[in-house]
């Protein structure tokens, strides 16, 4: 019963609330300490024996809660069935993994550097050691006849025919971009220009990049690059500088290597692709194409390695120079 704090409560009065007496502490509890310690030694070395216990109650049936009920075995059935599925798709992925680290063999790629074959291989000549070049202002007539300029293996100036800026800051004397001891035949005529050209009025020509001609590049003629002719890349006599006639062979210095196409590795499909590249003055490779094919995706791995190449450039006289070169990739599994 609950005893509002309000009240105040009389151990006296007994009538009216008969359970008060409860809260009292009856004397008759109250034991010295020296007899409640004797008390317990006793009942410790001496305990009384107590009668059996009688059990008077009776076990009552009660719902099972544990087990299978009416609608529970499909549910079980269910389960059980997923985690079979569960441990089948584990063991199917391990299966496959285990193949897949299989299937990743070892492999080994060569890179050869060779002859490109079907490129011109031109013998050491003192009037074509490949290359050539081009040039023009976007001018409306075609470029003038006249001499080429100095042979030089490095271009400050492009030469011209019309001078467009008649007082430069640094006056440098016009060069086109040859070996020196080439010896090509030269004409009289006062002016720079093309020999190959026919027109007589002064004219730049209708190319671009600086030079003369119809091609760009800052060199004289029709090509592309610095040097006079049909070619590209400096020098004369058609294409580019190749290795021989006093030209040096590029060397690689950073070379990875390229990596197996997965179709190949899962076929153990093995052999060697041949590329063709062009290897700029500054080591850079460029213009990669396929020579021999290899197929099965190795072609375009192969590429893929060789766009990275670094190398030491190809020499000529001392200076460095653009050369085509093939190379041949083997590809080969362990």
């Amino acid at each position: 019963m609950g005893i509002m704090g309000s009240q105040q409560i009389n151990p006296n009065v007994t009538g009216t609330e008969p359970e008060l007496h409860l809260l009292i502490a009856d004397k008759g509890f109250e034991e010295p300490l020296y007899k409640s310690l004797f008390r317990e030694l006793d009942e410790f070395f001496f305990p009384k024996k107590l009668p059996p216990l009688k059990l008077d109650s009776k076990p009552e049936p009660v719902k099972e809660i544990w087990g299978f009920y009416g609608n529970g075995k499909n549910g079980v059935l269910g389960s059980t069935g997923v985690h079979v599925l569960i441990i089948a798709i584990i063991i199917a992925g391990t299966i496959a993994a285990r193949r897949v680290v299989t299937a990743a063999a070892p492999t080994k790629v060569n890179v050869t550097l060779v002859d490109p074959g079907p490129l011109p291989i031109l013998k050491p000549s003192k009037t074509q050691v490949g290359g050539g070049g081009g040039g023009g202002d976007r001018d409306v007539l075609q470029a003038s006849k006249g001499k080429l300029p100095k042979f030089s293996m490095q271009q400050i100036t492009p030469p011209v025919v019309v001078v467009r800026n008649e007082h430069p800051k640094l006056a440098v004397e016009p060069t086109i971009v040859i070996p020196p001891h080439v010896q090509l035949a030269s004409n009289n005529m006062p002016n720079l220009g093309d020999p190959m050209a026919h027109a007589v009025l002064p004219s730049n020509g209708t190319g671009g990049g600086g030079g003369i001609g119809s091609g760009s590049g800052g060199g004289v003629g029709s090509g592309k690059g610095p040097g006079f002719g049909p070619g590209e890349g400096g020098g004369t006599g058609g294409g580019i500088f190749h290795v021989g006639g006093g030209v040096s062979a590029p060397r690689t210095i950073y070379a990875p290597e390229p990596e197996f196409s997965e179709e190949a590795r899962k076929a153990k499909y093995q052999g060697v692709c041949t590329l063709g590249l062009v290897v700029g003055a500054d080591g850079r490779p460029s213009n990669i194409r396929v020579l021999s094919s290899l197929g099965m995706g190795l072609d375009e791995k192969a590429i893929e390695a060789v766009k990275n190449w670094k190398f030491e450039p190809a020499m000529k006289d001392g200076h460095p120079v653009r050369v085509e070169i093939a190379v041949e990739v083997d590809f080969h599994l362990y």
